[in-house]
C-alpha cells in the first residue's frame, strides 16, 4: 500500500519532486501553498487544501511532507516546524540512484532525482537536493540544505558546507577545491579548482570570484 505525503509549496519544481515521490512508492494526498490564495483550485491534478498557516493549525503528527519549494531557507523553517509538530520529512532516493554501501544519507529531507551517484565515504546533509545525473564523488560531504543542480560533478576530498547552491553543469576537481563555503552560490557551467570562501558568488572556466 502507498504511503501518504502532502507537497508544500506550489511551484515550477513541483512536479518534478512529486515525480520523485511518486517514484518512491509515496501517494500524494494533497498540497499546501505558503498562502490561500490557491486554495480549492488543483496543480497538476493535485487539489491544493491550504495555506501554511491552515495546515500548522492541525494535528501533523504521524503525517509525512514533500517539501518543494526553491528556497533552501524556507525549507529549513518548514522541515523544523513539521519536526516539532511531530510531523516527519522523509530522505527519498530514486531507485536509479546509485548509493554507495559506504555513503552516508541524512533520514531528513534529502532529495536524490535519478541518475545520480553518491560514492563511498561521501556523506548528503539534511534537507539538502541531487538533481539528475549529479556525481558525489568520494570521501566528499555535502552539507545541511545544499541544492545541486543537474549534471553537475562534485570531486573527491571536498567538504560542501552548508546552503551552497551548484549550478547545472559545474565541475568542481577532485583535491584541488577542498571547501566550498557556507552559503556560496556556484553558476552553471563552472569550473572549479580552487576554494570558494563564504557567501561568494562564483561563475567561469576557470571559476572567479564575481560578487
Amino acid at each position: 500500500m502507498a504511503r501518504e505525503i502532502y507537497a508544500l509549496g506550489i511551484g515550477h519544481n513541483t512536479p518534478v519532486f512529486i515525480d520523485l515521490a511518486l517514484s518512491c512508492g509515496y501517494e500524494v494526498t494533497g498540497l499546501y501553498h505558503y498562502n490561500d490564495e490557491r486554495t480549492g483550485e488543483t496543480d497538476h491534478g493535485y487539489p491544493i487544501l491550504g495555506s501554511f498557516a491552515d495546515l500548522f493549525v492541525q494535528d501533523i503528527r504521524e503525517k509525512m511532507f514533500l517539501l518543494t519549494m526553491g528556497d533552501s531557507h524556507i525549507k529549513a523553517e518548514l522541515t523544523q516546524h513539521i519536526l516539532e509538530g511531530g510531523g516527519s520529512v522523509p530522505s527519498l532516493i530514486h531507485p536509479s540512484a546509485v548509493i554507495s554501501a559506504f555513503a552516508h544519507i541524512h533520514p531528513i529531507g534529502v532529495y536524490i532525482s535519478p541518475f545520480s551517484y553518491v560514492q563511498a565515504d561521501s556523506s548528503i546533509g539534511l534537507g539538502s537536493v541531487l538533481l539528475s545525473h549529479v556525481n558525489v564523488s568520494h570521501t566528499t560531504s555535502i552539507g545541511q540544505y545544499c541544492f545541486i543542480a543537474g549534471g553537475s560533478h562534485i570531486g573527491a576530498y571536498t567538504d560542501v558546507e552548508d546552503f551552497v547552491f551548484v549550478g547545472q553543469g559545474v565541475l568542481s576537481i577532485s583535491a584541488k577545491v577542498k571547501k566550498i563555503g557556507h552559503g556560496a552560490f556556484i553558476g552553471a557551467g563552472s569550473l572549479l579548482t580552487h576554494e570558494v570562501p563564504a557567501g561568494a558568488k562564483v561563475m567561469g572556466r576557470p571559476a572567479k570570484i564575481i560578487e
